[in-house]
This record gives C-alpha cells, structure tokens and sequence, in this order.
C-alpha cells in the first residue's frame, strides 16, 4: 500500500528533522511504501538542508505556502493536493513536534487490516500536558457532548482511506477543524489508543487563545444541535425560574446566548470556496527526496 504522511510546519524545523528520522526508523520494519509531504505555512525561518539519510521514507516534498493559513489550513490544503496529486491508498496526518508520535503509526498500519476501509483515529489515553491544559480540554470535551452530542477524544493524528479523503475535501469545515469534519462526514470509525507525546523541542504553541478557537471550531461545526439543545434547555429552564426571574437567574441565559452567537460566529471560518482554491496559495514545491 501507499501511504502518505501530511506534516504541516511552521518555523518548527528542528522538530521536524528529528521527526523524520524517527519515522524512517519507526517503519523501517513495514512493507508499505511510505512517502512525506510536508506543508510549510510561510515559515519566517528559511527551512535547512535535508540530508539523505531518510532511506526508507520512498520520497518527501515540501510544498511552500505565500501566506499564513494556520495549522488546520495546512492540513485542508495538504490533503486536496494530495487527493489530486498523488498516488496513494491512506493518508496519516501528524504534527510535526513530536507530540503525535511516531512509533505509534505501525499500530496504524497493523490495524489497516481490520478496519475494513474506515477511517482510523488516535483516541488520546494520555496526554502529556499541564494540568491546566488537560483541565480546559476535559471542560471542552464535556461542552461538545452536551451540546453536540459528539464525543470527539481525536485530533489530527489518524489514517485515512482515500474515500474519506475524497468527503473531505469536499466538506467546508474541513477549512475550520479537521476533527470536527471527519467526525461530521464519517460515523463509523476504528479506534485506537494513542498517548500525546512530548514536543522535541521548545514550548507549546498551544495557547489559551488558540485552545479557545480551536474548541469552538470543533462545537461550530455542528451549530445547529447546538442551538437546538441550547432552545431545549431554555424552554426547560424557564419552566422552572419563571416565578422567579432576577438578574440572577437570567444570568445562565446571558452565557448561553453569548456562546451560540461565538460558535455561529466562529463558524464562519468554515469556507468551501476557500478550501476549493486553496492550492492557489501554493508558491513553490520542493523535492526533498
């Protein structure tokens, strides 16, 4: 099989040289034919020389980007060239810190034959940030059940078929949140356990702004279960408080208003004809290997 690995970079490339020589030694082992496409988001660092050293990596390229996109832009755009590009069975997307790790993708590949075509995800057993960190992602996770009704415990890190590649890059929040797509255009999926690793070097680039967005990305995909759970649990509230009703009590009602006007709102970065062009904002691409 043919299996092509997305790494969306920005200006991370001591990371992202350590990661493909951990990859080349992780699936030294396979018999697959494996090949790299790396997506630069304008990097503001010049990118460094690669050496040959990547010998069981078939090929890697690196496609340059003219403007700043972010990371799940990268990954929209990354898989769109791949589906019209290049010749290829599954596609694994990972972040090129270190983080999603790459000893972890034999389990992928041991699991293709069991997964009957499906999609198959990195659900996250362990994480290995701060205790901040995990406490907001343990609150995001409870807000998406209760107003999607979707239990999402995966981000990028995954390996996908070619049929779901093809639903993708034909889904609009693919542009916004890729999580929140593939569990939008996919309902059966093959699970399996994946441990978030520890970045190669330098801090997270996870801020609590970022964190923020990328949560109600993910929730803006599904905006319209939200505002009918939202209306359900206004009806039944007010049943209650209606006798009552003081500044305080209508102070619930005030958050729930504020947070379906900022997933609708955050919504709007979902954008088909963004993603239909976004090949356009490729400058150059570099043949590595």
């Amino acid at each position: 099989m043919k299996i092509k690995i997305l790494i969306p970079i920005f200006n991370d490339w001591e990371s992202v040289l350590k990661l493909l020589e951990n990859i080349n030694f992780e699936i030294s082992k396979l018999n697959h034919e494996f090949s790299v496409i790396l997506v630069d988001d304008a990097s503001t660092i010049s990118n460094p020389k690669f050496e040959e050293k990547f010998h069981k990596i078939q090929s890697i390229k690196l496609i340059k980007m003219r403007e700043n996109r972010g990371h799940a832009r990268c990954n929209a755009a990354g898989l769109k060239y791949i589906f019209e590009n290049e010749e290829f069975d599954y596609v694994i997307p990972m972040d090129g810190d270190g983080e999603d790790r790459p000893e972890e993708i034999k389990n992928f590949v041991n699991n293709l034959n069991y997964s009957d075509g499906q999609a198959i995800v990195g659900e996250r057993i362990k994480r290995s940030e701060g205790l901040f960190f995990k406490s907001c992602y343990f609150i995001h996770k409870i807000i998406t059940y209760a107003f999607t009704g979707k239990t999402i415990r995966y981000g990028n890190y995954s390996c996908l078929p070619k049929s779901v590649i093809e639903k993708m890059i034909n889904e609009k929040a693919t542009w916004s949140s890729f999580s929140g797509s593939l569990t939008k255009v996919v309902n059966n999926k093959l699970s399996i356990p994946s441990e978030r690793g520890l970045r190669y070097f330098g801090p997270s680039k996870m801020s609590f702004k970022n964190l923020l967005v990328h949560s109600l990305s993910i929730i803006g995909v599904f905006k319209y279960n939200v505002l009918i759970r939202s209306l359900i649990f206004l009806i039944v509230y007010f049943s209650i408080i209606y006798q009552n009703i003081t500044f305080v009590t209508l102070i619930p009602i005030f958050c729930l208003l504020f947070f379906n006007i900022s997933v609708f709102n955050i919504s709007k970065r979902e954008n088909f004809f963004e993603l239909k062009n976004s090949l356009n904002n490729i400058s150059e691409i570099e043949t590595i290997k």
